[in-house]
């Protein structure tokens, strides 16, 4: 097989799809168009290896779940759940994404150029050198990384001046950190978090995540690094702990 495959989509069902992307990484193809893509589910998901998939459309739910590996760039916007229980790899979404982003991400990277919804992040987590990452590069409606456990979410703004945000972020925090450009007001933050100025090595960790999204967004990175960020991180190891009835 060549080592790029093209397959149109049009008014395809995602079970065939599915087969055919799965077919051709077996065959060795290194790269993998799919055009006229619309809502079609399960895209790449467990997919293992090195190859890229570039998406012509907009991909529906739970793209590239359980993958290890390969690398999706999509040209659109995308639905709910992209990277849900990801192990490795990228996504790149030149676009909008839906909720639940990166849900239970448990390695890998995915940039979104545009806003996402609700509950990005939730339950994102980390295993030693395992670290999920989430850039955003506008911004993100409420309960942004609920009953987070480890990894990182990097909220740019890059619209306005600073990202619009929502209620309830890190709602539940236990680990990981989520760190957003501007200014973060108190009656924002989510039940067992809290927030700090980012210096130091906080801002020298997350400077080559904005060069690496400016790369694949064609943007200029000065704007984004030269500003101020906060750290919200976990106030406890336990947020709930004050919530619960113990019977003596």
């Amino acid at each position: 097989m060549a080592d790029t495959v093209r397959i149109d989509a049009k008014g395809m069902h995602y079970t065939p799809l599915n087969r055919a992307i799965k077919a051709a990484v077996a065959s060795g193809a290194r790269k993998i168009e799919l055009d006229n893509i619309m809502g079609q589910r399960f895209i790449a998901d467990g997919l293992r290896g090195d190859v890229e998939i570039i998406i012509n459309g907009v991909p529906g739910g739970d793209l590239g779940m359980f993958m290890s590996g390969p690398t999706c760039i999509v040209h659109g916007n995308c639905e709910h759940a992209p990277g849900n229980t990801m192990d490795a790899g990228t996504i790149v979404i030149h676009g909008n994404a839906g909720d639940a982003v990166a849900h239970s991400m448990r390695g890998g990277m995915i940039f979104v150029r545009d806003d996402i919804g609700y509950r990005g992040g939730i339950h994102m987590k980390q295993y030693k050198e395992k670290r999920p990452i989430l850039v955003i590069g506008g911004s993100a409606r409420a309960f942004l990384g609920e009953y987070m456990a480890g990894g990182l979410i990097l909220v740019l703004g890059r619209k306005g001046t600073h990202p619009e945000l929502d209620r309830g972020i890190g709602s539940g925090i236990h680990g990981g950190k989520i760190i957003i450009r501007g200014d973060v007001s108190d009656k924002h933050l989510g039940v067992g978090a809290k927030k700090d100025d980012l210096k130091g090595e906080g801002r020298e960790e997350i400077t080559p995540l904005i060069e690496k999204f400016c790369v694949f967004f064609d943007l200029d990175p000065a704007s984004f690094i030269d500003d101020r960020y906060y750290l919200i991180t976990p106030a406890s190891a336990r947020p709930f702990a004050s919530k619960y009835t113990w019977e003596v």
